[in-house]
């Protein structure tokens, strides 16, 4: 499997995986069903967000971005999907090590994610692809100005160095 930068042509397709209306808001919190792929496309607008594709054999498994914060010296995992037909076979876990290590190759340390607490899949996922919750008092700082309380979970490297 390789792990290959994003492309506009790669935007329909990612903007189809979500099944139903729930499955968008674990996604990527937003309200709206069917996504189109002009909002895909319009996350990459933003200078910090690298996003990627999963490909196998040609076809595109998973989608998943680093947004990269220079000012705090760290970098987010974020709106990490995998196709419906490829689920239940660790993609996400392979996914999701491929993104941390470019965020780590880009010299971040600091690695996060944040996950709705419902989502029970994605947080099984991120666990077994190593990460683990943050301190109960830094994730309620982080929520503070969240929609929701979310999981926040962190790349255990870090921990040695905070």
């Amino acid at each position: 499997m390789d792990l290959l930068p994003f492309a506009a042509a790669h935007a329909s397709l990612v903007a189809e995986w979500p099944t139903h209306a729930d499955e968008v808001v674990r996604w990527c919190g937003r309200r709206e069903f069917p996504v189109t792929a002009r909002t895909v496309a319009a996350w990459q607008e933003d200078d910090d967000v690298r996003a990627h594709v999963l490909v196998e054999d040609g076809t595109v498994l998973g989608y998943g971005e680093v947004w990269l914060d220079d000012e705090e010296d760290e970098a987010e995992l974020a709106r990490i999907i995998v196709a419906p037909g490829a689920r239940g076979r660790g993609i996400g876990r392979i996914l999701v090590r491929e993104l941390l290590g470019r965020a780590l190759a880009a010299g971040f340390r600091d690695v996060f994610l944040r996950v709705r607490p419902d989502n029970e899949t994605a947080l099984a996922c991120y666990r077994g692809a190593g990460f683990v919750t943050v301190d109960a008092g830094l994730a309620a700082s982080w929520n503070t100005a969240q929609p929701v309380d979310y999981v926040w979970l962190r790349n255990p490297a870090a921990l040695s160095s905070h």
